[in-house]
């Protein structure tokens, strides 16, 4: 079991809807841990100076959010409480 989250993200790209979705999903892979799922939910183009194209892909990408415990060990002990004067 565990708890998801889901962001959406927008991809661009000159080649097609296929590379700006893959852009998009790449990018989050870099920052992001245990991506499960992409959903394309919009693909758009932008015509810029009257010829070219951007492709854009709408994607909704699902994560696995961690518990603190996951990262503890990472952080080193935990720090000491202030004592009362």
């Amino acid at each position: 079991m565990g708890v998801y989250k889901v962001i959406e993200l927008v991809g661009t790209s000159y080649d097609s809807w296929t590379d700006a979705a893959k852009r998009a999903v790449e990018t989050a892979s870099a920052t992001l841990e245990d991506l499960r799922v992409a959903e394309v939910t919009t693909l758009d183009m932008k015509i810029e100076d009257d010829k070219k194209i951007l492709y854009r892909a709408r994607v909704q990408v699902s994560f696995k959010v961690h518990t603190f415990e996951k990262y503890a060990e990472t952080l080193g002990p935990k720090p000491y409480a202030l004592e009362e004067e």
